[in-house]
């Protein structure tokens, strides 16, 4: 496989995450869906929708998000669309949650390492074509969280969402804490490579590296940022700009970068990637380009 192209800058406004779409030269076709991160109550680090307005105008996009497998104020349709509307998504965009009626679509993963489906939120499939809008950061469960886990655990419906953590299982909340870790990473990417393979050419990643605490956006409590702003990348490969923004954390001189590496190979995230590799839905084999 050649080499994927990821487009980097280190402007972090919401013109360059225009531009840096740009130089993808992709047109996403129909009806665009945006994934990105709600961001829960009492968090503090997740991207604000006024970064995302330019991006998520140029596509004509409806912002789509699914709801949680945890308690919280996403856990149910009514709770997370007054969420939607508190942190200012429903102010400025169309907000989908799209496992907001049943039941779920099913994506067969006849190759799967761990899952041989995936539930989704019953609404993907009014969409032709996907942006997913990542927040780059860490994952108490997953070590990060950008484009392989916005893919998965993002685009899977409430039950989805179980599934994957329970590694095929439609397991309670306290079995989604149990399971083999490496196990839960390769599920995670099976269920990746479903979504890849419903939309094929018709989704491009984008992920910003702004904020970057060792927690997700899914946390209330989260730790603050432990390493200045990197940048935004840019690609049609979900595994290269994950990689990518991972070596961008290695090669740099911050001071936080060992306790941001440190969560991330605590939780063996960089297996997500590697098992998301030999699903064939990327490469980690990447040229880094400079705008």
């Amino acid at each position: 496989m050649e080499k994927a192209k990821v487009y980097f800058t280190k402007e972090l406004t919401s013109d360059a995450v225009v531009k840096m779409y740009q130089k993808l030269g992709v047109e996403l076709p129909g009806k665009v869906a945006v994934k990105v991160h709600s961001g829960e109550e009492g968090n503090q680090n997740y991207l604000h929708p006024e970064f995302m307005k330019e991006m998520v105008e140029y596509v004509h996009g409806t912002i789509v998000e699914c709801n949680t497998a945890y308690e919280g104020e996403r856990d149910t349709t009514e709770k997370h669309e007054k969420l939607m509307e508190n942190h200012g998504w429903s102010k400025y965009f169309t907000v989908d949650i799209m496992d907001s009626e049943g039941p779920d679509d099913v994506l067969e993963i006849p190759n799967g390492k761990v899952l041989k489906k995936n539930y989704v939120g019953s609404h993907l499939k009014n969409y032709d074509s996907m942006l997913v809008l990542s927040h780059f950061k860490g994952h108490p469960m997953g070590g990060y969280g950008g484009a392989l886990k916005q893919l998965s655990i993002g685009v899977a419906s409430g039950r989805g969402k179980r599934y994957i953590h329970c590694c095929g299982q439609d397991g309670s909340y306290e079995d989604m804490f149990q399971q083999d870790q490496k196990q839960f990473l390769e599920a995670m990417a099976d269920a990746a490579s479903s979504v890849t393979k419903k939309f094929g050419k018709n989704i491009v990643y984008i992920n910003i590296m702004a904020n970057l605490s060792v927690d997700c956006d899914c946390c209330n409590v989260a730790e603050d940022p432990c390493m200045k702003d990197i940048g935004i990348l840019a690609s049609t490969d979900p595994v290269a700009i994950d990689q990518a923004c991972l070596d961008l954390i290695k090669k740099s001189d911050d001071p936080g970068r060992d306790h941001f590496l440190e969560r991330v190979s605590s939780r063996q995230g960089e297996h997500t990637i590697d098992a998301a590799e030999e699903l064939g839905i990327g490469t980690k084999e990447y040229e880094l380009i400079e705008v």
